[in-house]
């Protein structure tokens, strides 16, 4: 059996028309079409995608054609598997797992003296009222810094004032 028939056989057992295996494997439709008809070969980046998209496929049988085409480690489901028919496996959905567990929703109390909290996390907090803050509110500057700010504006000497006016032009102004 040719690669080209194993990628068929693939999109067989997956159940997807071409075009939605395509999309599901996350490649061109054209790919899947070129490399179905034995036009091309695929890329080891379309059989990287195949086998991320269907964990339960074996590399061996992909890439080589040896051995069977699915693990055997795959929970047994009961039903009979007919060649050519077996059904996709699917993972559960968030829903089913919560579903499931019993003690999700149940609040978990733990002792408070074994709770450790690490020592950059202790804040003291404030009353609200103590607390408003606003978008708007300047950030306060050190008085050093102010003071060290307005010597060094002052030792800068103004060396050019250029003004620029909407219709284009310019002045250029030096003391």
């Amino acid at each position: 059996m040719s690669l080209n028939e194993r990628i068929s056989k693939v999109i067989e057992y997956s159940g997807f028309t071409p075009s939605e295996f395509a999309d599901e494997v996350d490649v061109q439709r054209s790919s899947i079409s070129h490399v179905t008809s034995g036009r091309n070969k695929p890329s080891l980046e379309f059989i990287i995608k195949i086998k991320s998209r269907f964990p339960e496929i074996l590399w061996d049988w992909l890439v080589t054609g040896d051995g069977e085409m699915l693990k055997s480690e795959l929970p047994d489901t009961g039903e009979p598997v007919t060649e050519g028919k077996v059904k996709p496996t699917s993972l559960p959905d968030l829903f089913t797992m919560i579903n499931n567990d019993k003690g999700f929703g149940s609040e978990e109390f733990e002792d408070p003296s074994t709770i450790e909290s690490p020592s950059e996390s202790i804040k003291t907090y404030q009353s609200k009222a103590n607390e408003k803050i606003f978008d708007s509110q300047q950030l306060e500057k050190p008085n050093e810094q102010i003071i060290k700010q307005v010597t060094e504006n002052q030792l800068n000497k103004i060396k050019r004032i250029v003004l620029f006016y909407e219709n284009g032009k310019f002045e250029s102004f030096e003391p």
